[in-house]
C-alpha cells in the first residue's frame, strides 16, 4: 500500500511542477491540452529512462 501511495504521490508532485513551470491554467481548455501532452511526454520519458536502467542491471556481472 505505502508503495501505491508513494507512485501517486510522485506522479501529482510532478503533475505540480508541470504546471508551475509553465504557468498553465488548467481550467482553459488549450493549456489543458497542453499539460496533456507535456505530462505524458514525462511520463514517457520515466518509462524509458526505467526500461535503460533495468536492461542495465540485468546486464551486469554480479559474480565474480
Amino acid at each position: 500500500m505505502k508503495i501505491i501511495l508513494f507512485i501517486l504521490v510522485f506522479l501529482i508532485i510532478g503533475a505540480l511542477f508541470i504546471i508551475t513551470n509553465q504557468n498553465l491554467a488548467i481550467n482553459d481548455p488549450e493549456n489543458f491540452s497542453q499539460f496533456s501532452e507535456m505530462y505524458q511526454n514525462w511520463f514517457d520519458k520515466i518509462f524509458n529512462n526505467t526500461q535503460t536502467i533495468t536492461g542495465e542491471v540485468i546486464g551486469l556481472e554480479w559474480l565474480p
